[in-house]
């Protein structure tokens, strides 16, 4: 159900950006669905399933469907949803989801090492990272995250923001926003529901640990901006 493109026929503005509607076409005809918009709706439209949401006292699941070209993350589309009168969302699986990490580097006096992380139900080594959350920017979801998982203060440095875009399984489609950010001890305290393992590494093994070519692409990034910040 999750990204099909429907038709719905919308009944009616339930508040700002949220509509009641039903699915006329696609793989879940005739059911009731929410639509969500930035943009005015017609009375019939095609679009997207962008997440699809359970609530209680509401029998099975529901489309929320938005128009083509619009992005949509849980933060936002659990504010809009709770608009809704005497009704209460349970639980809702999203087509977009969005995270932000940084590249943690911390200089002694003998090196730069970065840190690598291995989640507790991941295989790869990577960065910090986890879901934004509502309320927050990019940069408060970043240095929440890195302390929840490693126990590090950090400060992020400016001028960096790079995006990794992958979809890790079936039709979900993540965005990772990485920033640089510098430590100032190596003392990690991990996470241990989140985080399996962790390492300082030099930039040259960091690259022979990571497996995706977004990471090392960042890493390529992140090398060159430390590098300008020694001079």
């Amino acid at each position: 159900m999750i990204a099909d493109n429907v038709k719905v026929n919308v009944f009616g503005k339930i508040s700002d950006r949220l509509y009641s509607a039903q699915i006329t076409s696609g793989s879940v005809t005739s059911r009731s669905a929410y639509v969500i918009s930035h943009k005015p709706v017609t009375e019939y439209f095609e679009g997207v399933v962008v997440a699809v949401a359970e609530f209680d006292g509401l029998d099975g699941e529901r489309p929320i469907v938005s128009q083509f070209g619009e992005v949509f993350y849980e933060p936002e589309l659990r504010q809009v949803l709770s608009r809704l009168k005497n009704i209460k969302l349970k639980s809702i699986v999203c087509l977009y989801e969005k995270s932000c990490g940084a590249v943690i580097f911390y200089k002694s006096r003998q090196n730069t090492k970065i840190l690598l992380v291995k989640n507790s139900n991941g295989r790869y080594w990577s960065f910090p990272k986890g879901h934004i959350e509502e309320g927050e920017n990019e940069h408060q979801t970043a240095i929440r995250e890195i302390k929840e998982e490693t126990g590090l203060d950090v400060v992020i440095e400016n001028d960096f923001r790079e995006i990794s875009e992958y979809c890790p399984f079936g039709k979900i489609r993540k965005r990772v926003v990485f920033f640089l950010a510098q430590a100032f001890t190596d003392n990690v305290t991990i996470q241990e529901e989140e985080i399996d393992s962790y390492i300082w590494v030099d930039l040259q093994q960091a690259r022979k640990m990571c497996s995706y070519d977004n990471d090392l692409r960042i890493i390529d990034k992140a090398e060159t901006a430390i590098h300008l910040l020694r001079n």
